[in-house]
Parts: C-alpha cells; structure tokens; sequence
C-alpha cells in the first residue's frame, strides 16, 4: 500500500526554481508586463495581487469542465504506460451504473501494477471517479518518474483504499498515513467521506508547487504544504516529495478498482529569474555579490584550520580572500560568472539542514562543484571529458566508503553550454541530489573530506567550487528546515558483578 502527496490550500502565487508561478490566467499578463519594465515595482504588484486574489475567493478549483483534457479516452489504454504488471494488470470496460454506463479503467483482480501516464506533469488538477470493493488496495502516482524504486517514495502517491475492509480482511492494523487520501508515509488524510463500498466517489487532486490539496466527494480531506514537513525519517525517506515534475497513474496491488471521467487542467507556469520561490530565499540577489565572500586560500581553506585562526588572522586572511573573489567573479546579465582564475565562492553565513536550488553551467572539459556545509561535494563536469567523468554530475565525488557511493545513479546533464539546475536536500549527514529532475543520488551520506573519522559538520558553508575554469551560477536559493536535533545515544550502566 502506498499513497500520494497532498496539499493545502491554494496560493494565488507560486515560486518554481527559476521563478514565479501565476496561476489566475487574467492576472498574468498583467505581472509579467509589470516585470519586464520594472524589476523593483514586479514585487510590489506580486503582493498586492494576491491579496487581492485571496480577497475574490480566485481558486483553480473553480475551473469549468471544458478546460479539462481527458487522461482516458474511453475505449483503450492509449497515452498510458503498465509498469512492473501483475497477473492480469489492467484492463478497459463498460459498467452500467443505474441505468447509466460508465468506460473505465480498471485493476484487475490479482492484477494490477504501475499504470502511468506517458506525458509528465507539474502543475496541475486532476479529477477523475472511482468505485472500491470490499478491501480494495490502489494508488494514486503524481510527480512520479517512470520506473526506479518505489514511486510511493522515488515519487508521490495517494492511497486509494477501503480501509476498514482492509484491515479487517487482512488481520491488518493501518497507520494515520495509509489511509484514503493519505500521502502514504508522510501526511493523514481526513476519514469519513468515502463512500459505501459499490457506489461512485469523486476526488479531486490539485497539486500547485508545494502545496498539494485533495478533495474527496466535495470535501477537503488532505492541505498539506510540503515545505512544513520537517521529520528527518520522512525527508530521508521520500526523495520524491522534491519532485517538480512527473507521471500520473494508478499504483495496483491486486485489488478489483474502478477509475472513470480521467481528466486534467495542467496550470501554466511563468518563470521569471532569480525570484525565489514560496519557502525559499534568494542567496543571490540578480544584481551583486552581496551575501557572498571569498573562499581564504590554503590551508584556511580547510574549516578546521579557519575556526582556529584568531580574530586578526582572520580577518586579514578574509579580506585578501574577498579581493581575490571581486577581482575573479562578477555578475553579468543576472548571472555570476567565474573567469576560471580565482579561487571558490563562499555564501557569508552557515547553514544547517536545508534544501538547495542551484542553476549552473560549464563549458567543455568544465569542472566544479557545490560545497555542503564547507565540505566537498556535489560534483559538476562534464560527462563527455573521459572515462571518469561518463557517469555524469551530481555525484558526491569525495566520499571514499563503499557504503556511501560517490557516483550518480544516472547520466542527466544537459548538453555542455547549457544550463542545468540542481535540487538538493542536506539533512542530518544525508543527501539527496535532483539533476534536471532526474534523481541522481538518493539518501547517501556526505562524509567529511576534512577528517573522514569524524562525520560531516553539523553546521558549515554553500560554496561554489571551480578548477580553473568559466563557470556561471544564477536562481540559488535556499530553504532552512528545522529539523529536530537528533537525540544523543543512550547511555548504557555496567552492571555490577
């Protein structure tokens, strides 16, 4: 049994990676053009219209049928995907339903498996009907990738789930979070607007950046922002909770279910540069190197050796640091450009567990890298200069043990010259890594390069790393989690003899 993500209530704005999210279409035009003549006034017009929106009761949920497009065209499972299949998988049907007759999708009994879409998804909202049996045990996928480890965690998943029946047909006993509308392992849903087992339910999903929000028979039943989630178990657990994009579909667990009316309202995106979005700040502001500093040259390049200098050493060491940083990186059309002969940037404060957004780009045989916590790194290169560097960016490349591995899961670097983003989640001692949306490294241990018997700073520094190459960096922002401390190891009494 797994679950989707779900959310609470509607935003009239929305921040992505690169920008905002507008998602009332009348209001669009109007912001961006704003924008576009004057940067400082975009802010202010930004705020004030969402108040305003929020004052109109403007909300996506107020969307007419005919600006749906159908997931299901009513015959055949044509635009649809079946992953890892299960006994008979899943089949299409006519139900006739008091006098009424219904096409559907449906899992078969004994059957089922990852019925996704073909097309990815970001933003959006789904409806679609549903009819459980006695027991039925399905999912609802959103932002998912296509195949990998279990989507409920690599991706989203709402359970779809006669929970009572379950457990009393399996001897079971459910947690908050597996029930109905649940995000399975991460946020409970609402009991008590299901349906009797037989009859139709209609659910509505709306899924707007983080804020993920599901209506059940025209009740609210799961708001969640995920930005509130903040248990390190889950944050370890669900990598796919960072997810922007992905698949929809239906997650069977050899269950008899019944799906109807699929349809979608995908939500427009306006994208604008180094706007943070909703939960993040800027570490960069667009215009200059404010918030930053230069990285002090060996040995006090080493955090270890920079907490010991005293407070006169250090600041002459920092001050040549910051002139090696104003002489070698400098902000160009929005972008801080690196003209390949200083030495690394460092972010002016230390942070703890966070999530980070980094735009970058190299050109060939380019090579650098994004410090956590003042300790390398996530690295960045490029895929086609040598063997070494084939398995692609996003690597932790200084991790030495073979239980937390140094190499991506996958290739995803776009084209050198090109931009590309990463999405990374510190938590604790672990990291995951999104490269263009493309899960690279999943709840691996950074471990200390600077005294590999100790483990990674609690605290320490964002830092762009190079090797003497033109490198450029733009959208960086960051989101601080307060994540609860981890309790100190019990101690244990000798006994007596």
């Amino acid at each position: 049994m797994e679950a989707i993500k779900n959310h609470s209530h509607f935003s009239a704005l929305r921040g992505t990676a690169g920008g905002i999210v507008l998602p009332c279409p009348v209001h669009h035009n109007i912001l961006t053009m704003m924008f576009i003549f004057n940067g400082r006034l975009f802010r202010q017009v930004v705020l004030l219209s969402s108040l305003l929106l929020a004052g109109t009761g403007c909300s996506l949920m107020n969307y007419s049928e005919n600006e749906f497009e159908p997931l299901f065209d009513g015959h055949s499972l044509k635009g649809w995907v079946l992953n890892n299949p299960r006994g008979d998988g899943y089949g299409v049907t006519n139900v006739v339903t008091e006098g009424v007759t219904n096409a559907v999708i449906f899992c078969a009994k004994g059957g089922g498996g990852n019925l996704l879409t073909e097309k990815e998804y970001g933003d959006f909202i789904l409806r679609f009907d549903f009819r459980l049996r006695d027991g039925s045990n399905n999912g609802l996928a959103f932002r998912s990738p296509m195949s990998g480890g279990s989507l409920a965690y690599d991706g989203n998943e709402l359970q779809v789930l006669d929970g009572v029946g379950y457990e009393q047909i399996h001897n079971a006993t459910l947690q908050p979070s597996q029930f109905h509308g649940s995000l399975y392992g991460v946020a409970p849903a609402k009991r008590g607007a299901l349906k009797p087992n037989g009859q139709w339910n209609h659910q509505e999903v709306t899924a707007i950046g983080r804020q993920i929000k599901v209506r059940l028979n025209s009740r609210t039943i799961l708001d969640v922002d995920i930005n509130d989630i903040t248990d390190p178990k889950v944050l370890k657990k669900h990598p796919g909770l960072l997810r922007e994009r992905g698949h929809i579909g239906f997650l069977g667990h050899n269950d008899y279910v019944e799906f109807a009316n699929i349809r979608i309202k995908e939500i427009p995106q306006a994208i604008v540069n180094n706007i943070p979005p909703s939960g993040f700040r800027a570490l960069f502001n667009g215009k200059n190197l404010k918030g930053w500093r230069g990285l002090m040259k060996g040995p006090n390049n080493n955090p270890i050796k920079r907490a010991a200098l005293s407070s006169s050493e250090r600041r002459v060491a920092q001050a040549e640091a910051d002139a090696n940083m104003t002489a070698h990186w400098k902000v160009v059309d929005g972008e801080i450009a690196f003209d390949g002969k200083g030495r690394s940037l460092q972010a002016d404060r230390d942070y703890r567990d966070y999530e980070l957004l980094v735009d970058w780009k190299i050109l060939e045989k380019g090579d650098s890298g994004i410090y956590l916590r003042g300790t390398p790194q996530v690295q960045i290169w490029d895929p086609r200069d040598g063997e070494r560097n084939a398995v692609g960016s996003g690597g932790l490349f200084n991790n030495k043990d073979e239980k937390n591995p140094s190499t991506p899961l996958k290739v995803a670097d776009h084209i050198v010259g090109s931009w590309n983003r990463f999405r990374i989640l510190m938590v604790e001692d672990r990291v995951h890594v999104f490269l263009n949306g493309e899960l690279v490294v999943r709840n691996t241990v950074l471990e200390n390069y600077w005294d590999r018997k100790q483990p990674i700073f609690r605290t320490g520094s964002v830092e762009l790393q190079n090797h003497g190459n033109n490198l450029w960096f733009r959208n960086i922002y960051i989101r601080e989690i307060n994540t609860p401390e981890p309790k100190p190891p019990a101690k244990t009494k000798k006994l007596s003899k």
